[in-house]
C-alpha cells in the first residue's frame, strides 16, 4: 500500500480508517507536496515517523524530487517477495489517501505519464482504475476518502486549509481568519513578508484587514470585502506562494 499524506499536515490527512485495513501490508508513506512544506519541518517529520517502522519518503511531483527513492523502495518490495515465493510476479499495489493529497501528481511521475486527472481541489479522481508503472508493477488508483467524523475540530480545520474539504460546504471568511491565525503565531515573517506589511498585527481579524487594504480589496464607503480576501489568502497558502509552511509541526 503506497499511502499518501499532506506534507504540511502529516497527522490529520492520515485517515485512521485506512491505516487499520491496511496495517498488516506492506507499506511506503509518501509526504506529498514535500515542496510546500517546510523543509526543517519534512525531515523532522519523516525521521520521527520513519521510527513506526513506515518506509517514508518526501517527494515533489512537481519537479520528480523523490521519485527515484520510491522505486527504489517498490524494488525493495518485489525483491523480498521474489525470495519468499517460486512464483515470480509483479507486485501489485494500491495507493490510497484523503481527497487533494497528491496522489494523481504522483501517480502521473510513477507511470511516466497522465494517466491520472490532477486538480488543485478535492473530488477530481471519481473511480477505481488499474494502472501500470514504469517498472512494470500494477496500480489500483482509488478516490480520496475521508472519516465520517473528525475526533477534533483542528483536524477538519487542517484539511480544509488545505483544500481537502471543498470550500463550498465551508465559510471561506472564517477559514481564512483561522488560517492567519495560525500563520501569525508560526509563520510570522512569511505573512507579513508576502502583503508587505511591515508592522502586520497579532489579531488575526485585524491582520487580514490589513491584507484586505494592502491589496486593495475595499468596497465604496471603507468596507473590507472579506470574501475576496479570504479566497486570496487561501489559494496563495495552498500553492506555496505565502512560503513554504507545514501546519502541523513535529517539534511542537
Amino acid at each position: 500500500v503506497i499511502e499518501v499524506v499532506d506534507a504540511r499536515i502529516p497527522v490529520s490527512s492520515r485517515n485512521p480508517i485506512l491505516a487499520e485495513l491496511t496495517e498488516r501490508k506492506p507499506r511506503i508513506l509518501i509526504l506529498s507536496k514535500a515542496d510546500l512544506a517546510d523543509p526543517v519541518q519534512n525531515k523532522v517529520w519523516a525521521e520521527r515517523l520513519e521510527k513506526e517502522g513506515l518506509d517514508v519518503t518526501a517527494a515533489d511531483c512537481r519537479t520528480g524530487k523523490g521519485i527515484d527513492r520510491i522505486f527504489r523502495a517498490l524494488q525493495n518490495l518485489q525483491d523480498k517477495r521474489d525470495a519468499e515465493t517460486a512464483r515470480k510476479r509483479p507486485v501489485r499495489l494500491m495507493i490510497v489517501g484523503v481527497p487533494n493529497a497528491g496522489k494523481s501528481s504522483l501517480i502521473n511521475r510513477l507511470t511516466g505519464k497522465k494517466s491520472a486527472q490532477v486538480g488543485n481541489r478535492p473530488g477530481v479522481t471519481r473511480g477505481k482504475q488499474w494502472l501500470t508503472l514504469k517498472n512494470g508493477m500494477q496500480l489500483l488508483d482509488t478516490p480520496g476518502i475521508l472519516w465520517p467524523k473528525f475526533e477534533d475540530r483542528q483536524t477538519g480545520l487542517d484539511l480544509a486549509f488545505c483544500g481537502s474539504i471543498k470550500d463550498e460546504i465551508m465559510d471561506v471568511e472564517t477559514l481564512a481568519l483561522e488560517l492567519i491565525k495560525v500563520l501569525l503565531k508560526d509563520y510570522r515573517k512569511l505573512l507579513s513578508a508576502r502583503y508587505k506589511i511591515d508592522e502586520i498585527s497579532e489579531d488575526g481579524l485585524e491582520a487580514m484587514e490589513q491584507i484586505a487594504r494592502k491589496r486593495g480589496f475595499i468596497f465604496s464607503g471603507n468596507r473590507i470585502d472579506y470574501e475576496r480576501t479570504a479566497n486570496t489568502v487561501l489559494d496563495e497558502f495552498r500553492a506555496g506562494t505565502i512560503g513554504r509552511i507545514t501546519l502541523e509541526r513535529a517539534d511542537a
